[in-house]
């Protein structure tokens, strides 16, 4: 007689499938390869220069206004909970120094915010993907930017639901406007914008 697995062990064995196939590729394809609960999320175009940019200053702009032990870091690793079944890759995390003195990818529970910046491929992704995927990493506070639009949103305050962790709150800006990220507050200003 077989004993079929349990739900949680069918679940751990998917992805850990689905990122042995990310691990594998991601050199070979353009873009970026990310998991969640539906699969594998693949942004074919790699970021350009105004995402690349916007990414840059938001995070040289809230270095100055945040303490020296805390960091606004752009680049990997990516942040990943095997137990939720997602792995991500912030544009920006904000998230202490000593947080980031780890091998492989971060702890998503030690992120004080993530930060996107909506790429022209796959808007979605960030929007509704991530909108849906960082509460459940236990992520505190969200925030997007639009370079098609110049407006974005700062989503905070996680809750419970029926569907699993939602951000209770969301404010929305416009480029031009200052927006505060968690406890600091920086300028849009001067934000590029897709073209």
């Amino acid at each position: 007689m077989t004993i079929a697995p349990d739900h949680a062990d069918r679940d751990a064995l998917r992805y850990q499938s689905l990122r042995d196939i990310v691990e594998r590729m991601q050199e070979s394809v353009p873009g970026k390869l990310e998991i969640t609960k539906e699969g594998i999320v693949h942004d074919m175009m790699s970021p350009g220069g105004p995402h690349e940019l916007t990414a840059a200053r938001i995070s040289r702009r809230l270095e100055r206004v945040m303490p020296d032990d805390l960091l606004a870091h752009t680049g990997t690793p990516d942040v990943e909970d095997p137990n939720t079944g997602v792995l991500r890759h912030p544009d920006v995390i904000v998230i202490a120094e000593s947080d980031m003195d780890v091998e492989g990818a971060l702890d998503p529970r030690t992120l004080l915010a993530a930060i996107e910046v909506v790429s022209r491929s796959n808007p979605d992704n960030d929007w509704v993907g991530k909108t849906r995927d960082y509460p459940q990493l236990g992520v505190p506070v969200y925030v997007i930017f639009d370079p098609r639009t110049g407006e974005g949103a700062v989503l905070s305050d996680i809750h419970s639901t029926p569907h699993g962790p939602r951000y209770a709150t969301r404010k929305d800006f416009v480029y031009g406007e200052d927006v505060t990220i968690g406890e600091w507050t920086i300028s849009t200003e001067d934000l590029p914008r897709y073209r």
